[in-house]
């Protein structure tokens, strides 16, 4: 059950300009929704919360897979700010919404985290796709699910993450079905944002990856193919929490999907040459 918060509006009725303006909406109770073309140009991050027990292990998860798990910033044990992502962030109360992982399930979803924070605990904000997706739009890509107001779909494959510690499991992936030509495009393009997940991991025959069905996905929304599109997956920060589930890790919290944390960085200092 979701935590109240007051004056809480419609997801994707408040459109503060800068990222600062995003995280005191979502403090305030003004953003409760997916943060998908909130703030352009700031880079937003994928949030995972875990006991200090298993911090050294989880970040050499992340440090071992790269590509799904792109570790841009890490706190220290019992700290609620994140000075090298922005300043004045909050990490209990400036995501729109929160997911409370027990035994690989999730438990509930909350507004704020704060009822929950301990001394122990260490978050981690991994880079996210929303990054490059600015740049695929610069550059005339056509992303279906922005057109269409919906989340990104995203699947779990049988692409074997490197183990690290109790952390082991399969690549969760998003996709955006594109014409030949813009795949290509954006091959080039997303090649240049290996903190945010990179290149495409796979082009095509979703079965090949284990998917079994690309009109029904794991998580997110579903968009459609045209006849003349071809399937473009990347790797995606939603692998922690397919991992936490085949794991059945006791206690962790996540960013509900699409409800991310909103950083000072910018989107184009994260491009390579």
């Amino acid at each position: 059950m979701l935590n109240a918060r007051p004056n809480a509006e419609q997801p994707g009725t408040y459109h503060p300009r800068t990222a600062a303006a995003i995280r005191l909406a979502c403090r305030r109770g003004e953003v409760t929704g997916s943060t998908a073309g909130l703030a352009p140009g700031y880079v937003q991050a994928n949030l995972v919360v875990l006991p200090r027990q298993w911090a050294a292990e989880f970040l050499g998860f992340c440090a071992l897979n790269p590509r799904p798990c792109p570790l841009i910033g890490m706190s220290e044990a019992g700290k609620t700010a994140l000075p090298t992502l922005g300043s004045d962030i909050d990490i209990r109360s400036d995501l729109p919404r929160y997911c409370v992982w027990r035994d690989g399930r999730v438990e509930t979803e909350l507004f704020d985290i704060s009822a929950l924070w301990r001394p122990d605990l260490v978050a981690f904000l991994l880079g996210c796709s929303y990054s490059f997706e600015e740049a695929l739009t610069d550059a005339g890509v056509p992303l279906r699910h922005v057109e269409t107001g919906v989340r990104v779909p995203m699947y779990r494959t049988n692409i074997p993450c490197v183990p690290s510690g109790p952390f082991t499991g399969h690549m969760v992936v998003s996709m955006r079905p594109l014409e030949p030509r813009q795949a290509i495009r954006a091959i080039q393009i997303t090649t240049r944002f290996p903190a945010v997940h990179g290149a495409p991991i796979h082009i095509g025959h979703p079965q090949m990856i284990g998917i079994k069905d690309v009109a029904r996905p794991d998580y997110g929304d579903a968009v459609a193919i045209t006849p003349d599109e071809l399937p473009v997956f990347w790797p995606c920060g939603v692998t922690p929490q397919a991992v936490f589930e085949e794991i059945r890790l006791p206690f962790a919290i996540t960013h509900a999907p699409g409800c991310m944390l909103v950083t000072d960085l910018r989107n184009q200092d994260l491009a390579t040459l």
